[in-house]
This record gives structure tokens, sequence and C-alpha cells, in this order.
């Protein structure tokens, strides 16, 4: 794909997210595109954030499990990228105006103390550089219409991207077992999902290790002090004003979300 359909469709998709205002499927529209050129638009939209003013501060692995990867036809996850405008604080409301069809998801972020940089990164390497780990919810949102997307199309949208926010509690990942921690999610004060990190990769680390040498391969590291969403735990839950969850992770702590 030449870089004006790269710019457009990057801007497009910037639009969409601005406006509140949703459109068609890519790979509709444009049946032969590739991951590569997918990412190459992702990096444009995200560029437009940067334009007015937001920063870098993470990345989020998307499509960690198996009915996922089933769903859209591929073998591996997908990033993208996490910025300041994104983070609400632990408590703060969440306005659902202010995005198109979000759905909310449950997961263990990482908090970076030394860069990552790949390849060759293992488990024992994120291990070591993580400062602590953190229950946290990611409301996912696509501004492809009605959520009909291939990998191609949540790719180019910033692996779907919405907002998140981020627990207080810290634990290091060595003082708990993430593949074998239990997660418990609430909506409305009802259990809707119950599971354990092995859902994500066979443990969240793994989906850490991943997406370093995927980047490392980019020439990109994971710098000190970056938040890496690992994956989620849960089903994607549809949420509307006047909904809360919560979610606990064993030997983590719990946090919580609302909507207004």
């Amino acid at each position: 794909m030449d870089q004006q359909k790269i710019e457009h469709y990057g801007d497009e998709l910037y639009g969409a997210l601005t406006n509140c205002r949703p459109v068609d499927p890519l790979t509709d529209r444009e049946p032969g595109i590739s991951i590569e050129d997918a990412y190459r638009i992702q990096l444009r939209m995200v560029q437009r954030r940067v334009d007015r003013g937001e920063t870098i501060i993470g990345r989020k692995i998307g499509v960690t499990s198996k009915i996922v990867m089933e769903m859209l036809s591929v073998n591996q996850p997908d990033f993208g990228q996490i910025t300041s405008g994104m983070v609400f604080n632990e408590g703060e409301p969440i306005p659902v105006k202010t995005m198109i069809a979000p759905r909310a998801e449950a997961e263990v972020a990482f908090v970076l103390k030394h860069d990552l940089e790949g390849p060759g990164v293992t488990a024992a390497d994120v291990l070591r550089a993580t400062d602590y780990v953190i229950p946290c919810f990611e409301i996912v949102d696509s501004r492809i219409r009605d959520w009909k997307i291939k990998i191609q199309d949540t790719v180019a949208d910033n692996a779907s991207c919405g907002v998140l926010t981020l627990g207080s509690q810290r634990r290091h990942p060595r003082d708990l077992d993430l593949a074998l921690a239990g997660m418990v999610l609430e909506k409305n004060g009802e259990v809707i999902s119950t599971s354990t990190g092995a859902a994500v990769q066979g443990s969240p680390v793994n989906a850490v290790v991943w997406l370093a040498n995927t980047l490392g391969r980019l020439g990109i590291k994971i710098k000190a002090g970056e938040v890496i969403l690992s994956g989620s735990q849960s089903p994607l839950v549809p949420v509307v004003a006047g909904d809360s969850l919560s979610c606990s992770v064993g030997g983590l702590g719990e946090t919580s979300v609302r909507f207004i």
C-alpha cells in the first residue's frame, strides 16, 4: 500500500476517534491490505495523537486468547500503543459518550524499571526488568463499524485501544505465580467471569516476552517506565453509562471502574 493510502486511512481512523463516528472495515475497501500496511496505518493514527500533545507511555498486547485468534484467523497476538490521553485514574468515572462501542476487559499491567530490547528476551528477562505489576481495566473501542473486524482492521485501529485505568495495588511478579493467579470479574455486583493468567499465552509474562521480541525485530525497545498491558483475562464486556466493574487477582489485589 502506498504512503498516500497509509496516511489517508490513518487520518480517517483518527477522525473516527475524535468524532466518535465509525468507519467501514478497511479490509472491505482494501482486500489486499497486509499486516505490515496495518501497522503503518496505526503509526500514522497514533502520530496524530502525539501531534496534538499526547505522549506514548506504553504498549498493549491484544489477541492473546485462543478463541480470539481463531475468530481473527491468526496465530499470534498484536500490539498497540498507549498514549497519555488514554489514562484515567482509579476511581475516576469514564464517560461512555467519548467512545463508540466500548467493551471492558480485565488484565494485569506491567510497569518496567529497566529497558527490554529483543530479540532474545526471555521470561527471566521480563521479571528482572519489571518494577511491579498491577490489576487494570482496558476499555477497548473499535472505530470500525459494528466491531466487524479482521486482524488488519484492529491493528490499523491501534489494536482497538480505547482508555484504561490502572489499579493502585502493586506487587513484584516474582511474589506470585501470574499463570495460576485467579481473576474474578464482576459487573454491577454480579460475577460474570473467572479465569487464571494461563489464559494469556500460558502466562502474562509470556505475552510481554512476545511483545519485547516482536518490537525488537522492528528495532524498537520497550523503555523503563513504560506500562505494558499484557492481554485480557476476561471476556470483552459491553458497558453503558451507569455500569460499574471490579476485578480481583489472587495475590495481587483488586481494582474497579465505573461509567457515566
